[in-house]
């Protein structure tokens, strides 16, 4: 299966479900932005159940449409900090926090400007993190329609991302019970290197 795919913020485990099945992964970058989806946002299971955690950019003029690839991180808030102790807080006490911990930690240490380069930085961890072969393709232009891919660009929004999978061990669990579909840093931190086999087995 060949797919079709946003990059978005420490994406859901969707994203990574998907990928776990493809044999192509091919990443739409010539799209405009969309506001109010994950490619600035995640999702985690803080003390307190879930929190979003997200990246503020620089909106274009009113009414003006922004390619998603032109789109730059507002560096006036120091939203890395803020995020590194709120993953802190959830997850320090899992079971493999620690263990991915350095691999995880320049992401808030290094200055991005666009918020795509940081996307796909983030992908280049966490899938070595999981031990995922990733060859990930780009787009040259946009197409409305898919061409021969599985279009899985709506797993973006998640409104729109109505994925069910089975449970696995969260820190919080026993406090706010099994939350769905979190960032894959939730899966990562609690099932370390088993993630990859858990992605396989589930579907879409």
């Amino acid at each position: 299966m060949d797919i079709l795919i946003h990059s978005t913020y420490f994406p859901s485990i969707s994203h990574f479900v998907a990928m776990a099945h493809a044999d192509r992964t091919v990443f739409e970058v010539e799209d405009n932005f969309q506001k109010q989806t994950n490619r600035n946002r995640m999702y985690i299971y803080s003390p307190n159940g879930v929190q979003l955690l997200n990246i503020p950019v620089k909106h274009s003029s009113e009414g003006q449409r922004q390619l998603f690839k032109d789109v730059k991180i507002e560096p006036a808030f120091d939203w890395q900090k803020q995020h590194f102790k709120s993953l802190e807080a959830a997850y320090r006490s899992s079971p493999f926090f620690e263990y991915f911990e350095d691999d995880i930690q320049p992401v808030f240490e290094k200055k991005h400007t666009f918020m795509m380069d940081l996307n796909f930085e983030i992908m280049d961890i966490v899938t070595s993190c999981l031990g995922m072969d990733y060859k990930p393709e780009k787009t040259e232009e946009y197409f409305r329609e898919a061409n021969g891919l599985q279009d899985y660009r709506y797993l973006a929004d998640g409104k729109k991302d109505k994925a069910v999978f089975e449970p696995y061990m969260q820190v919080f669990g026993d406090k706010h019970g099994f939350i769905n579909n979190l960032s894959i840093l939730d899966l990562l931190f609690n099932e370390g290197r088993y993630a990859l086999e858990y992605l396989k087995k589930q579907s879409l």
